[in-house]
């Protein structure tokens, strides 16, 4: 099936069929009224990319983009998503089922098919695009592309777009300031076949480009270029809708401004909030959608999520509120002028997009060692406090971190328990031995001390040699997890790079005490979900192992030595066969002939037959029983 892209410079989107408009007491200024958006498709992680899925139950509801829930549906008139009422008032320890076993309850969590509606797609996994073909119309050039997600080839679908889709995709990626490959336009000639075939060579290496550039080919506009059918959904206005119907309950916050596209992912939004009576206090409201590792039953990450605002420890940046629902989660917390540790490295404004912040840095330049040394170790501490407690991470890179003053403190706790996945999961993903979510942090910290040091993300990983750096420590600590031998045998503990020189002798001043108290029941949930989230880790890994061994054996089978071994041993076995075949046509020629001069036995002829000529009175000698040559028998 091929997708064409509409003529409305949509960049392919394929917009939901209108519904009636709902009027919210929205208070954003020219907001009042939006048109929500339809439901998503429930999306199957084997389901083919590029077919459409079916409607989720709850009618004019989830059409309305209301809750589809009992309650909810109780609730006909003014009903609310994100309130007090989402979380019975009883007791939540009560309501936390205890176990019976832990093993079935870990495969019931890891096999349970979520409920229609849920989004089972991982953003994070790497889309590849390769132009097939191309055809002439009239007036205009189609490129036929085939795209596929993952290393799986049935996960793979069509898509057909003209020169003027790839113009307005690079238009739109012009906010981030890089040099980007698109062939030139050109208004004469340009349906000529030699240009055409030249023009998709330069289209392929475009494509090539923003496909493997990290930030961009995780970007919503070049996932709706190449995936259509599975961005047609308006997150902006779903988003919306929530924190609208959140405002009827919680009536004395209020938005000032949405932050566009001020982080990385697709189904994750950012509004700038006051509360009404502190109008010069800023905070930042945060709306997620549920991603394919929530492995925790609704009420249970109703509870955890809820439990985030109570969380207090030097390095873990503050929550001032936090509630979630069965299909997603609404986290608000202090607004921070100064931004993020990302922020600091790369001299960005916190409330730019994202692309423009960090895809082309003006000035390249690390952090001194001091506050590397510093910030590294408050890293360290947080990371090891929430795996004493049994709270998954998993999620570190710099733009998590916020700035404190000199301190560090962890961002986007929530993220684990509603099953986002890791903004470096299409590195780790690769290699094997990063199996935990212990591994997946200690990785994930590797990136953010080498970005910390030399002011940019490392080009590859692993990492075959370090630039120099301020100390022999940091590099000694990147070794240890960014190069090719650490990637073989594992990552070190988190204690273990605490007690590395690095780190060790950093005297912390703070003295806040740390208080977090997870119930024991949800401490076991917790870890089924840990363990889930690992399961589904570790069998991606080991797909993406096979392809690589089978890719590897094709390379190897495919290569110009292979070819030229082939054809030498192609040659010596016709050469063995032939000189085979002669030796025993020699064989049973003499045989017939020593059987002939014997006399103990005649050929058999028919009455038509010839006589055989005669043998007696003829000698042979030595030389004459010798193996005939098989060229001179014929």
């Amino acid at each position: 099936m091929l997708h064409r892209a509409p003529r409305t410079g949509d960049l392919g989107i394929t917009c939901a069929p209108p519904v009636p408009r709902l009027r919210f007491p929205l208070p954003i200024p020219g907001m009042l009224r939006f048109r929500p958006a339809t439901s998503r498709p429930e999306r199957g992680a084997g389901a083919a990319a590029h077919g459409a899925g079916a409607a989720p139950p709850g009618g004019r509801w989830r059409e309305a983009g209301l809750p589809v829930g009992a309650k909810a549906r109780r609730r006909c008139r003014g009903a609310t998503v994100l309130t007090a009422a989402a979380v019975p008032g009883a007791a939540p320890e009560s309501r936390l089922a205890a176990p019976d076993s832990r093993s079935s309850l870990l495969a019931m969590a890891f096999m349970e098919k979520p409920p229609a509606g849920k989004v089972l797609l991982d953003d994070t996994v790497p889309l590849t695009a390769q132009i097939e073909a191309s055809q002439s119309l009239h007036s205009h050039t189609e490129y036929i592309i085939r795209v596929q997600r993952g290393v799986s080839a049935e996960n793979s679908w069509q898509i057909v777009r003209r020169y003027s889709d790839f113009d307005l995709l690079n238009n739109s990626l012009q906010i981030s300031t890089l040099s980007l490959p698109l062939p030139p336009k050109k208004l004469i000639g340009n349906m000529e076949r030699e240009f055409i075939a030249e023009r998709q060579k330069g289209l392929q290496a475009y494509l090539d480009v923003i496909t493997t550039h990290h930030i961009l080919s995780n970007c919503e506009v070049v996932k709706k270029f190449l995936d259509p059918n599975s961005y047609s959904v308006n997150y902006t206005e779903i988003a919306l809708q929530h924190v609208s119907m959140f405002f009827r309950s919680e009536p004395k916050w209020e938005v000032v401004e949405p932050l566009k596209d001020i982080g990385w992912r697709i189904r994750k939004k950012y509004f700038l909030m006051k509360i009404k009576n502190q109008p010069k206090e800023r905070l930042v409201l945060s709306w997620a959608d549920l991603g394919p590792d929530k492995y925790l039953s609704d009420k249970d990450l109703q509870y955890a999520v809820k439990l985030l605002s109570s969380c207090s420890h030097p390095y873990i940046y503050k929550v001032t509120f936090a509630i979630a629902n069965d299909s997603s989660a609404l986290v608000i917390r202090p607004f921070s002028e100064k931004g993020t540790l990302k922020d600091l490295i790369y001299k960005a404004k916190p409330k730019d997009p994202f692309l423009k912040k960090y895809c082309n840095p003006k000035k390249i330049q690390g952090l001194e060692l001091q506050q590397i040394k510093t910030y590294g170790r408050q890293i360290l501490e947080v990371l090891k406090f929430l795996h004493e407690k049994g709270f998954p991470y998993g999620h570190l890179h710099s733009a998590n971190v916020m700035l404190d003053g000199d301190t560090c403190k962890l961002l986007d706790l929530e993220n684990s328990l509603l099953g986002l996945p890791s903004f470096y999961r299409s590195y780790f993903s690769q290699f094997r031995k990063i199996n935990t979510l212990e591994g997946v942090d200690v990785h994930c910290f590797g990136h953010l001390l080498f970005e910390m040091t030399y002011g940019r993300p490392p080009d590859t990983i692993p990492v075959e040699s370090f630039p120099p750096a301020p100390s022999v420590f940091v590099v000694s600590v990147l070794e240890c997890i960014l190069t090719c031998e650490a990637m073989k045998n594992g990552m070190p503990t988190v204690s273990r790079l605490l007690q590395m020189p690095l780190f060790s002798d950093v005297l912390l001043t703070n003295s806040e005490k740390p208080q977090f108290k997870v119930p024991t029941k949800l401490k076991e949930a917790l870890k089924i979900s840990k363990e889930c989230i690992e399961k589904r880790l570790t069998e991606e890994q080991k797909l993406f192992h096979q392809h690589r061994r089978l890719t590897r054996a094709q390379s190897h089978h495919g290569s110009e030595e292979e070819k030229k071994k082939r054809k030498i041993l192609a040659r010596k076995k016709s050469k063995r066969s032939a000189y085979e075949s002669g030796e025993e046509h020699s064989a049973k020629y003499s045989n017939s002939n020593n059987s002939a001069g014997s006399g103990a036995s005649s050929p058999l002829t028919s009455p038509s037959s010839p006589t055989p000529p005669s043998t007696s009175g003829i000698k042979f000698t030595a030389s004459d029983l010798l193996p005939i040559p098989f060229n001179t028998l014929f």
